[in-house]
């Protein structure tokens, strides 16, 4: 065994920093993603369930105006459980005609 002085310039501490730097990365990008839940809830606002489901938040809004979709007003914010969502997906489901 020598007595060799490892530095920041050795290759196996310059590898174990850059997938140090990757592991963080990617705890950054699961937690910005993770939705936070009420009583083990979650919900989304207008941007997000629009991208969701590929339509324009003026569709949303159309449908929140027809009482198409339930929603909950929060002060100026408005916010749709996703429970209500999926449940609204099931129920428009239609199975394929033959």
């Amino acid at each position: 065994m020598s007595n060799q002085l490892i530095t920041e310039n050795n290759e196996r501490v310059k590898s174990f920093f850059l997938s140090l730097d990757k592991l963080s990365s990617s705890f950054e990008h699961l937690f910005s993603s993770r939705k936070l839940t009420l009583n083990g809830e979650s919900f989304y606002t207008d941007e997000e369930l629009s991208k969701k489901l590929k339509i324009s938040r003026r569709s949303l809004q159309d449908y929140r105006n027809e009482g198409r979709i339930p929603y909950v007003k929060l002060g100026g914010k408005i916010l749709y459980r996703s429970s209500d969502i999926e449940k609204l997906l099931e129920e428009g489901y239609r199975d394929k005609f033959r």
